[in-house]
């Protein structure tokens, strides 16, 4: 089962904002070496609302001719069943191991309607199922019952990704009803990644310029507790700088770039550049959090 460290990878662009895949192969072959558990292609940090299919496919290709048989998630879905179905199994025919689905957001579902997108969708493919439990970004709320219904009626659904503020809440309700039978992952940058795992969670699913630290506080829950508080209240303004709206891809952008791993730090629309005042306080914040990516170098 899917557990520990998965960070969404953040999609490289030339200036003239062209996919760079060389970059990307930087950026993976970095993860690697940090030794994380998985990695997420086409999430809301991989800017995959801004890619077109033939980009996806060249990147989850040149992804996965270089982790071997390391966990790949990719995001998939659509404003219907019948879309989300098509993508589904569009990123399962390229490899992928699970596949992280949103639910429907231009008709917003209540609880019957959500049962039955995921009933349609649990019926027609045979992926493994990440539900995306994020209605900051989609506008849609998932009860606690209708989640913990839909997991316990189809199987495919294996994991859950809590996203709704206070995810705290939510983890602990969903963690009472479902045990161990669906996997729970944290999110929104890992930014409450210390109370989560307090509340049960199996891993988490942030940005992909700090690995390390996620990995330091992974590690440390299993042997002293206390250590991962301190080091996750540590890097706690870090984290919370890279999750704000707009232009939190920048940020991890601009972090990859500075470490040389990425050839530019160009976003597309919607997604916004930073300002230099912007950049100057990121910077300021990093040089006084040591990350591996800007080490690497030195």
């Amino acid at each position: 089962m899917l557990k520990g460290n998965v960070p969404i990878l953040a999609t490289a662009f030339t200036e003239q904002g062209e996919l760079d895949l060389a970059s990307v192969e930087r950026l993976v072959h970095f993860l690697l070496q940090q030794g994380v558990d998985g990695l997420a292609l086409f999430g809301n940090a991989s800017e995959g609302y801004a890619l077109t299919q033939d980009e996806k496919q060249a990147l989850f290709y040149c992804v996965k001719k270089q982790v071997g048989d390391l966990p790949l998630v990719a995001a998939a879905g659509g404003a219907s069943s019948a879309v989300a179905i098509d993508e589904i199994n569009r990123v399962q025919r390229w490899g992928a191991d699970i596949a992280m689905v949103n639910p429907p957001a231009v008709v917003k579902p209540g609880p019957e309607g959500l049962y039955r997108f995921w009933r349609d969708i649990s019926q027609a493919c045979s992926i493994d199922i990440m539900i995306q439990d994020a209605p900051l970004m989609t506008g849609v709320t998932m009860p606690v019952t209708t989640l913990v219904r839909v997991c316990e009626d189809f199987p495919t659904i294996k994991y859950i990704k809590v996203e709704q503020p206070p995810t705290t809440l939510k983890i602990s309700a969903l963690k009472q009803a479902l045990g161990d039978r669906v996997g729970l992952f944290g999110g929104l940058n890992a930014g409450f990644l210390f109370e989560e795992l307090c509340r049960g969670i199996t891993g988490t699913m942030p940005a992909c310029e700090f690995p390390d630290v996620i990995n330091t506080i992974l590690h440390c829950w299993h042997q002293d507790r206390k250590a991962a508080q301190s080091h996750f209240y540590r890097y706690l303004p870090f984290l919370r700088y890279g999750v704000q709206p707009g232009i939190g891809v920048a940020i991890h952008k601009t972090v990859l770039h500075r470490a040389g791993i990425f050839s530019s730090d160009y976003v597309r629309e919607p997604a916004k550049s930073l300002d230099e005042i912007t950049r100057l306080e990121l910077k300021e914040l990093t040089d006084a959090l040591p990350l591996a990516v800007l080490e690497r170098q030195a």
